[in-house]
């Protein structure tokens, strides 16, 4: 049946937004109109003419609403196959009237978890009839007409304008697929709240994983790739798709992907001094704290400056002027920040092109969860990240202990290196990191590269030395051999804070005894693929 004129409604929603307009727009095309509870309630206060529920089916609303809808004279006007002559002769022998349009959402699960109702609250909140109905108009769309979104009330009004008071099969199926997925968010939303939060599981079995479309992306990695982003249903943090973007063009999925490491590596430096992260291709290029946010910035920029440009900025203060004219120095992609000031803004304002995304406040960096990566035939999951350490964890292994600026310098070195692609050495010194050396094969070219980058960074800014001079290394794993260590006795530094555990240990503490550096040993690893 291509089109199905729209003759009787049932109408029972919690979000009663535009409901009263959509149901004056039906009754004056001449459509029964047929509710529960305080849709019902809502209607006759606005004048319409409405059928209870009860009235339908003889039973009255009972169980503090539980048992309102759940119903053969309700179901069988939903499932009812109009064609089908031994439907059509159950429906006359049981005086069921047919549903051509169901107008149904569901109570505010969602919302009543996030609030932080009490246990007794949320079940009650977990809706029954409303997903029963849904469905059953869905699985019958052929004859039936279901709208679950009040953003899709003014397209089916344009929709039976259209047609006479009909809606087409295209229509009715565009909307049974998206009450299907509204349903099966909902049972995900609930299934989620169960194992975590009611039984405290962290791998359930069955993971049930869902969200909902902010909009198509320009195109993925590549442009050959599309791309979309999606929000999580439920409880969850706030990121970059909740951010205020004041500015520049559109994101693009390398400037999401980009952009959240900076953001969550400069979610590090929360209620810290004032610290800026520069990020290129999800790795640091650069990262420093200073007494303001313009020094820090510098300082950052300092690290790698060729990489750095077309990089992504994330600070953990409100920008201000003189900081937001510095990062218009250089071509920048993104600028994420917790706020900014009215001369920030006007000065971001003469590089239209850049993106200047504005955060309420930074996430927690040692917050729980879950990481999902696909892979062939399966999903690998595992918990965030979150471990950290700090001085009480820190073994000293060699004949020399570490200074307090060295430990210093040590910290905010594995600070970083726990955000750099393995394998990871990032030297540090005063605040800054002053060679990076990302996601190579072996750990040895690692630092290497790292050094390297620092001498660049003294060529261009003048310096007499490298700042790797007595500065700290960290490795985000152990050091597997001396050569790794070597490197860093080659870049003049002076202390090394590494997870230990490898077999050669002891060959490489006596490397550093033999250099006079100071060694530190964490017990933890930071692997970043």
């Amino acid at each position: 049946m291509t089109q199905v004129a729209i003759k009787r409604a049932l109408l029972s929603v919690s979000d009663k937004s535009g409901v009263v307009e959509l149901a004056s727009r039906l009754a004056k095309g001449g459509v029964e109109l047929v509710s529960t509870g305080g849709t019902a309630r809502a209607l006759r206060d606005a004048g319409l003419q409405v059928r209870d529920v009860s009235d339908v089916t003889g039973f009255p609303e009972m169980m503090d609403g539980r048992v309102k809808t759940l119903h053969p004279l309700i179901h069988g006007g939903l499932l009812a196959v109009r064609d089908d002559p031994e439907h059509a002769a159950a429906m006359d022998a049981h005086e069921i009237g047919a549903i051509d349009l169901l107008v149904s959402n569901l109570y505010p699960f969602e919302e009543t978890v996030m609030r932080g109702a009490g246990r007794d609250e949320i079940i009650e909140n977990i809706d029954i009839g409303g997903p029963a109905m849904i469905r059953s108009a869905s699985k019958n769309h052929a004859f039936v007409t279901i709208v679950t979104d009040p953003e899709d009330y003014s397209v089916l009004l344009e929709e039976l304008a259209e047609n006479d008071g009909a809606t087409t099969l295209a229509f009715r199926k565009r909307m049974a697929a998206k009450a299907f997925s509204a349903t099966a968010a909902y049972d995900s939303m609930i299934s989620q709240w169960f194992a975590f939060a009611d039984q405290q599981r962290l791998f359930p079995e069955m993971l049930a994983v869902n969200g909902r479309l902010v909009g198509e992306l320009r195109y993925g990695e590549n442009p050959h790739q599309k791309a979309a982003l999606y929000t999580p249903l439920g409880p969850h943090i706030k990121g970059l798709a909740q951010a205020e973007q004041v500015q520049g063009k559109e994101l693009s999925y390398n400037n999401y992907n980009d952009a959240d490491a900076a953001l969550e590596l400069v979610a590090e430096f929360k209620d810290q001094g004032p610290a800026v992260v520069i990020v290129k291709h999800a790795n640091p290029c650069g990262v420093a704290q200073a007494e303001t946010l313009v020094e820090a910035y510098r300082t950052a920029l300092a690290c790698d400056a060729v990489s750095a440009f077309g990089g992504i900025v994330a600070v953990n203060r409100p920008l201000d002027g003189p900081t937001a004219e510095a990062i218009t120095e250089i071509f920048t992609e993104v600028v994420v920040a917790p706020g900014a000031d009215d001369a920030a803004r006007a000065a971001f304002a003469a590089k239209p092109n850049l993106r200047l995304l504005l955060l309420e406040d930074l996430p927690n960096a040692r917050r729980g969860g879950l990481q999902v990566k696909p892979i062939a035939g399966a999903l690998l999951v595992q918990s965030r990240d979150n471990g950290a350490v700090d001085l009480p964890d820190l073994k000293v292994v060699t004949k020399r202990a570490p200074t307090e600026q060295e430990l210093a310098d040590c910290l905010f070195a594995w600070t970083i290196a726990r955000h750099v692609k393995s394998n990871a050495i990032v030297f540090a010194k005063d605040n800054a990191t002053v060679g990076i050396g990302a996601g190579q094969m072996n750990r040895r070219d690692s630092a290497r590269i790292a050094a390297i980058r620092a001498r660049e960074a003294a060529e261009a800014a003048g310096w007499p030395a490298p700042r790797t001079v007595g500065s700290a290394m960290a490795s985000e794993a152990f050091l597997p051999f001396a050569d790794g260590l070597e490197a860093a006795i080659e870049a003049g530094a002076t202390a090394v804070i590494q997870p230990g555990g490898a077999m050669r240990d002891d060959e490489v503490i006596a490397a550093a005894d033999a250099a006079g550096l100071a060694m530190v040993f964490t017990g933890m690893r930071h692997f970043r693929h």
